[in-house]
């Protein structure tokens, strides 16, 4: 039940009555006006924490009328109301700060729903704020490089809201994290956090993986299973790789988010629920939906606060400071004295187009970590792919110059034990980590080396 009354503000008479009813009925107390003249007016008298605003009011443009709410009481909850031919509208509300949109018509459920969300994100409002002050990364994020910077502030200014977030970038880029970084401020922080990738699971199954199924809907269904979509109830449902979805899947995820209910395989009734969606994808979007491999109306419910996340190349220092921050970490996991990054491993890091990005630079260091140990990470140590790649990335102009005085003039098999045995001496006498370096097995180094002493013999 609300402490103040909800300002509705709808110009169609019928539709006022419908929508006081079903309020009334909830316990709540509502304030209605028709039109954006008298809607300021109530705003200013009511102060209402939350607002439900059509959008197309005869007097004035709905969308002008919500900047004069959130201009006067920037922490008001405005659910804006319109026509389902003006969902661009709509999306355009909520980049501007409205916390959820309706598409008529749309049942009563989903109505309720919207206001319980919008009076418990009013109501969080103080631990919300306290939260968004600091620009210092979030959750599991590390770096504070000017692009992640915007990245902080979007999921910020997104956190309180229902808004569907709908998160870009390549592979390896933290998508996920996010995605979690949007539950964890979100006045939803109590509930699940359910991830589902989508193209991870083959479309025969998806449908059943995300909407559940009920005992005996099909061959090897020996019980009922909720799906992901049931399990995330309360909180927040993570769709990965979201334009991998199957078509005929799409149609049944857009009726999903228009009418907050969902069919399990198999059953006869639908089912209510209440969760926010966040999703993502490595491809770009806008594509799918031309080759027609994702449907239009599906990416404009769903594109409502898109969040891109900035490629490691373009994050400026944070790859040394991401690096630095997991090499203390994976030392203490594995029980290493690793301290500190050799500057020449700096400079190679800087240069590198980490194709990647962070889950590349995290393979990396893990990878020195297991195989090495401290106090500094140096040159030699690093996974050979990485020299290879700055090889391919500068056409071998970082390569040193390696001069052939005193290899001209010797047999091939002098030259190659020459460079095993240099090797193996730059690397502490380590055949394994020699072996890394030649690229070939310890075993062919141990072989070799038997091969030298059995020819010293007499």
């Amino acid at each position: 039940m609300t402490r103040t009354p909800l300002l509705l503000i709808e110009d169609t008479p019928s539709l006022q009555l419908v929508y006081e009813s079903v309020l009334k009925s909830a316990g709540h107390k509502v304030h209605t006006v028709g039109d954006a003249s008298a809607g300021l007016g109530a705003f200013k008298s009511v102060q209402p924490s939350v607002v439900l605003l059509d959008l197309m009011l005869p007097d004035r443009d709905g969308l002008d009328l919500m900047q004069d709410f959130l201009a006067l009481k920037p922490d008001t909850a405005v659910i804006v109301i319109t026509a389902n031919g003006s969902i661009n509208k709509a999306v355009a509300a909520m980049r501007a700060g409205a916390h959820e949109f309706l598409v008529k018509p749309f049942d009563e459920q989903r109505f309720l729903n919207a206001i319980d969300n919008a009076l418990a994100s009013v109501s969080d409002n103080g631990a919300t704020q306290m939260v968004r002050s600091p620009v210092s990364p979030m959750g599991d994020f590390i770096g504070n490089s000017r692009p992640m910077t915007e990245v902080y502030a979007k999921i910020r200014s997104v956190a309180r809201s229902m808004a569907t977030v709908f998160i870009t970038g390549e592979s390896g880029t933290g998508k996920e994290l996010c995605a979690q970084a949007v539950h964890d401020i979100s006045n939803r922080n109590q509930g699940p956090f359910v991830p589902l990738n989508c193209g991870a699971i083959p479309s025969e199954l998806l449908e059943s993986e995300v909407f559940g199924h009920v005992k005996g809907s099909f061959t090897g269904a020996i019980s009922d299973k909720p799906g992901a979509a049931m399990a995330a109830d309360g909180g927040t449902l993570f769709l990965d790789e979201i334009c991998e979805l199957d078509l005929n899947l799409q149609t049944k995820m857009l009726r999903f988010l228009q009418t907050s209910t969902i069919q399990p395989v198999g059953a006869t009734k639908p089912r209510k629920i209440n969760v926010r969606i966040v999703c993502a994808t490595n491809r770009d979007p806008m594509e799918a939906v031309k080759r027609g491999q994702f449907r239009e109306d599906l990416y404009y419910r769903l594109h409502v606060v898109p969040i891109h996340m900035p490629p490691l190349r373009a994050r400026e220092e944070d790859v040394i400071t991401i690096a630095e921050a997991v090499l203390k970490r994976f030392s203490k996991e594995e029980n290493r004295d690793f301290r500190a990054l050799d500057p020449d491993v700096k400079a190679l890091f800087r240069k590198l187009q980490w194709p990647g990005n962070v889950r590349q630079l995290l393979n990396a260091i893990r990878h020195v970590v297991v195989l090495n140990d401290g106090p500094v990470v140096t040159r030699a140590m690093l996974p050979i792919e990485l020299h290879h790649e700055l090889e391919r990335e500068h056409g071998g102009k970082d390569t040193p110059t390696v001069s052939l005085d005193g290899l001209v003039g010797r047999s091939l098999a002098e030259i190659e034990r020459l460079v095993i045995e240099e090797t193996i001496e730059r690397h502490g006498g380590s055949i394994p980590k020699a072996a890394r370096v030649l690229e070939v097995s310890p075993s062919t180094l141990y072989r070799k080396m038997e091969g030298w002493k059995e020819h010293q013999r007499p």
